[in-house]
């Protein structure tokens, strides 16, 4: 299958491995996010895709082209047809965006222009900005001039570093909207190298966590989100109440009632995750799980509840996420629920 893939790929900077046999695959014409947080290895792992650093051991090939192979083989980047798009644009600030665009294209390409014009139009900027310095651009626009460099040659695969750091909530937005038109305008196959959880779920076809130099879960992001692999994984990609609990089967007593279990039946002491989404708050009453409020953060959007619940011995605090506070204060008493089935693991 034509694409992007890497073969139990293992990178180390000296004594200290980095990267220990990844396998990744990322079908043509889709995007996969890699999702990791500060040193778990994302940039190492573009950077022996593109051939910045020589894999230690396994592959690398690309629309079923070998273009790394440990030992063996060792394709120059430029010969690599991959684009680039590094942290912060890393636009020639001596250059104009027109010869930004085109550094990475025939002389002819670059006289003629229209590759530039084109590769521009694609990601959203017009001609009139051909001419122009990065420093006149805005920090929305920079990237995307970056990604319209990466895209002008035409590349089999396109890689993105963290390319929206640093921009503001409402540019990110927008320039992260330019570059999904861009990418799917043009079939690219691309991967997106990212610490943002929302930002991972809401772009790839799917999501690989990275952990410890390690590809702990790849998924779409319905299933990473409501099926992770383990604890650290549901709590890495969302907000996760855990709670002990005793399973039966399809169902899982705890402090929350007895539920119904996602997945395979089991049996035994456990740990159960609800994300904050599925607990119903309402007025207190005899049928529900009481809970008191300790914690409240308006996001407009919606409010966010910390709750202290007691039941027994066993004192567990929650997170409920609501879109209508409904005038709760802190100390008020409510009554607690649980929506829809959950994941468990073993204690």
């Amino acid at each position: 299958m034509a694409g992007l893939r890497c073969t139990d790929v293992v990178a180390s900077y000296g004594e200290r491995t980095v990267l220990e046999r990844v396998d990744l695959v990322v079908p043509e014409g889709t995007l996969t996010a890699i999702l990791g947080s500060s040193g778990s290895g994302k940039t190492t792992l573009l950077r022996v895709v593109m051939g910045f650093v020589a894999p230690d051991g396994g592959a690398v090939s690309v629309d079923d082209r070998v273009v790394a192979e440990a030992g063996r083989i060792h394709v120059a980047p430029e010969k690599r047809a991959i684009g680039y798009v590094a942290q912060e644009g890393a636009l020639f600030p001596h250059l104009t965006v027109a010869e930004n665009v085109g550094f990475g294209l025939p002389r002819s390409e670059r006289r003629a222009r229209r590759r530039v014009e084109e590769a521009l139009t694609l990601v959203g900027l017009e001609r009139g900005y051909a001419d122009r310095r990065p420093q006149e651009l805005s920090g929305g626009e920079q990237r995307r001039v970056a990604l319209a460099r990466a895209l002008a040659p035409r590349p089999a695969a396109v890689l993105l570093d963290e390319p929206f750091s640093g921009l503001d909530a409402a540019l990110r937005a927008e320039t992260r909207a330019a570059v999904l038109d861009a990418l799917a305008a043009t079939g690219a196959t691309a991967v997106l190298v990212t610490h943002d959880q929302a930002e991972a779920l809401s772009t790839g076809r799917e999501v690989a966590v990275l952990r410890d130099g390690r590809l702990v879960q790849t998924a779409a992001p319905t299933t990473l989100y409501r099926t992770p692999v383990d604890l650290d994984v549901a709590r890495f990609v969302g907000e996760a109440v855990v709670v002990a609990g005793q399973a039966h089967g399809d169902t899982v007593a705890c402090v929350l009632g007895t539920l119904p279990v996602r997945g395979e039946p089991t049996h035994g002491p456990v740990q159960v995750m609800v994300r904050p989404e599925q607990i119903e708050v309402r007025a207190d009453d005899d049928a529900r799980v009481a809970a008191r409020v300790i914690g409240h953060s308006f996001y407009g959007a919606e409010t966010v509840l910390k709750l202290e619940l007691v039941d027994g011995s066993e004192t567990a605090v929650l997170l409920a996420r609501t879109l209508d506070d409904a005038g709760v204060e802190l100390g008020d008493r409510l009554g607690v629920l649980v929506r829809g089935p959950v994941m468990v693991y073993a204690a």
